[in-house]
């Protein structure tokens, strides 16, 4: 503001671009869409700009992609150390048709990778289908903006910025939160037959009954093989957050014969009064996953040999 007031700023040079406040990463990514195949191509390059190592706690860096807004195609990058890790990587999506070009975008994660610590969310991007150029290739900065895995950090998932050729309800559908969703960490000790879960946050839950904002808890069940409950437990309630932060762990006594045949259920309800209360959603992870996002976050804790894996889970609607 005092540069503006001397009026220095009219001295800078054309191509001088203020630095935003806070960088997120940024990433360097090429399309290349395919109309008659229906499948486009994406290759992760780089990431520079990415924030100081204080604040991310971490110095190997990974790039997580899922087709919106079905979620089913996913892909991520190998974990690369340094400032600016390179990848040049590329993933390719099916069934994406031409006709229905707007309805679509991936959405990219940068992850921290720590050993012996979770992983971290530094930064995350929607990019929407509709900006791409139909022939050929084409390269574009990334720019990520903060997650809610950041503390203090809101998302800014907004849409003032789209340009939809789509109806809006179709863009709406796309945009990180448009459902309710919750981030889980999950730990398995081999040695001590110790299964941990951490319920970390939710994400745009809502009070189905009224326009207040919910007072929402989780209820962790396990179950054995036959569907019969093994233990039982739940978080206490975040009052009035629509984006709550839980971040309590709960321990489960699981031999490792028998990791592959529980499932653990996630049940977020909102309370609305000492007696009535009402489901948001569910997931279930283990033996009977809820699905392939699930499976995979199951699969993963077991290969991880003792480091915490998080996940995003969308909630099934009850």
């Amino acid at each position: 503001q005092d540069m503006s007031a001397r009026g220095s700023s009219s001295q800078l040079p054309k191509p001088f671009d203020p630095e935003p406040v806070a960088k997120y990463g940024t990433l360097d990514v090429t399309f290349d869409y395919d109309s008659q195949e229906q499948k486009l191509l994406v290759t992760v390059t780089a990431v520079t700009d990415i924030p100081t190592y204080s604040r991310t706690g971490g110095s190997s860096w990974q790039v997580h992609l899922v087709l919106l807004p079905i979620k089913k195609q996913r892909a991520k990058t190998s974990i690369q150390r340094g400032p600016c890790p390179v990848f040049t990587e590329t993933f390719k999506f099916n069934h994406v048709e031409s006709e229905m070009i707007g309805n679509y975008a991936v959405r990219f994660r940068l992850y921290s990778v720590r050993r012996m610590k979770k992983e971290r969310i530094v930064g995350e991007k929607i990019f929407y289908l509709t900006k791409l150029n139909l022939q050929g290739k084409m390269s574009v900065p990334v720019i990520l903006e903060p997650s809610y895995s950041l503390p203090g950090c809101d998302s800014q998932m907004s849409m003032s910025e789209v340009s939809c050729s789509e109806s809006t309800s179709s863009c709406q559908s796309l945009v990180h939160g448009s459902a309710p969703e919750i981030l889980i960490g999950l730990l398995y000790n081999a040695t001590t037959g110790r299964l941990s879960a951490e319920v970390i946050k939710g994400s745009h839950f809502k009070n189905l009954a009224a326009n207040r904002p919910p007072n929402t808890y989780v209820k962790l069940t396990l179950l054995n093989s036959m569907g019969q409950e093994m233990s039982k437990c739940k978080t206490s309630i975040r009052r009035g957050q629509p984006n709550p932060v839980y971040k309590e762990t709960f321990v489960f006594q699981v031999a490792l014969f028998q990791l592959s045949d529980v499932t653990l259920i996630l049940s977020v309800y909102n309370k609305r009064s000492m007696k009535r209360k009402e489901m948001i959603g569910w997931i279930s992870l283990g033996l009977n996953s809820s699905g392939e996002d699930e499976l995979n976050h199951w699969t993963e804790m077991k290969e991880s040999k003792g480091q915490q894996v998080c996940r995003w889970h969308t909630l099934l609607e009850s």
